[in-house]
């Protein structure tokens, strides 16, 4: 099987290269409709593999696989616009959009879980500024993309200074598909 994908020395550890040509390739079939098990692009967005040595670069395969997200979503709302319309489409991009808005206009008190006792988290600061952004965008007076919301970092934090890494990224996962449906 050939691939797009180096691998990285044997001393170092890299995506199971078993893992990511089996992923891929079912991707390629789901994509051309000749698999019965459907792939959205949450499965994309979700999709972990094993570290082995000798594997897969993973900045490579992380590249492809937001690629890949990418063209699952403009499949998905090429159907829909041929189906109901651009209109209808936007309208269900501004109505997922309403429902991470809420979140974002939080101004008293955090707009996330802390993270528990003792527990490392994101920084509130950094994570409130990206949401800030994010704030921006939805009132069409800055820019952004996914590429800039997926390569957001955070500094760290511990406890209560600290927002709960999983509800963060699973609000951004949320928000990057709009900001995808839009691109």
């Amino acid at each position: 099987m050939s691939t797009l994908f180096s691998t990285v020395s044997k001393i170092k550890t890299g995506y199971d290269p078993d893992e990511v040509d089996d992923f891929f390739d079912h991707a390629r079939q789901a994509y051309e409709g000749r698999t019965p098990e459907p792939m959205t692009n949450a499965d994309i967005a979700g999709s972990t593999f094993e570290l082995v040595r000798g594997g897969y670069n993973t900045h490579e395969v992380d590249a492809a696989l937001d690629r890949l997200e990418g063209a699952f979503i403009a499949r998905q709302r090429a159907e829909f616009v041929n189906q109901h319309g651009q209109d209808a489409w936007m309208g269900a991009l501004a109505e997922r959009a309403r429902t991470l808005y809420p979140r974002l206009g939080r101004r008293d008190g955090q707009k996330f879980a802390p993270a528990e006792r003792g527990q490392q988290g994101y920084d509130m600061d950094d994570v409130d500024a990206l949401c800030d952004r994010l704030v921006g965008y939805f009132d069409r007076q800055e820019p952004l993309t996914a590429a800039e919301v997926r390569s957001a970092t955070f500094g760290r934090a511990k406890g209560a200074e600290a927002y709960s890494e999983a509800s963060v990224d699973r609000f951004l996962a949320r928000a990057i598909e709009v900001l995808l449906g839009v691109e």
